[in-house]
């Protein structure tokens, strides 16, 4: 592995450096008590207000002078802010490794969030009569009739065609109809014998 040298600062870096020391600290306190009212917290508002500042430092020699500061850096300061919502919003719920006991660990091993919902409909009958379809036919059959997606909707989703999504949707409901009626109880004969009429 070869070592280079670093660049030399130019003059132009120096003056800008230079430039951003006499402009920018005058409004850290005004930045700072807008991060706090962002943030609502004073860790973060500091966070906060240090990236801004970071961002304000690499992007300063597109800042053009006389134009209003403090308005660039408020800007700055709500666009990162707004990433770092965003971010925090994409990641997955925390908890800490106490609050988690064998039962909620073997209820989020096993299983989807399909089969979750399935176990939640509360007819046992229902539930196994879906556990019968073939596969791929449950999933459609959840989206498109329990959750009430559109078959357009449904196939992009599962990532399958929509003459896929329309043709497990009719015959899973006709595997249901068929399921629901082997396990219907039987009547009398005599109770279900056509009545003729004279």
């Amino acid at each position: 592995m070869t070592i280079t040298s670093l660049p030399r600062a130019s003059a132009y870096d120096a003056d800008l450096a230079a430039r951003f020391n006499r402009d920018v600290p005058p409004f850290k306190d005004v930045l700072h008590r807008g991060a706090r009212r962002l943030t609502n917290c004073e860790a973060d508002a500091e966070d906060l207000l240090q990236d801004t500042l970071l961002r304000a430092y690499t992007g300063f020699p597109t800042y053009q002078e006389g134009s209003n500061l403090q308005a660039w850096l408020f800007k700055i300061l709500y666009n990162k802010w707004v990433s770092g919502y965003r971010a925090k919003q994409c990641r997955p719920a925390e908890t800490t490794v106490d609050a988690i006991n064998d039962r909620e660990l073997a209820r989020t091993a096993t299983g989807s969030a399909e089969a979750e919902v399935l176990e939640t409909l509360g007819d046992p009958e229902l539930v196994s009569a879906l556990a019968t379809l073939p596969e791929g036919f449950a999933e459609v059959l959840y989206y498109a009739v329990i959750q009430g997606y559109t078959y357009a909707e449904t196939a992009e989703i599962l990532d399958i065609p929509l003459g896929t999504v329309m043709s497990r949707v009719s015959r899973g409901k006709q595997r249901l109809r068929l399921a629901y009626a082997q396990r219907a109880p039987r009547r009398d004969n005599a109770n279900s014998a056509p009545r003729s009429i004279a």
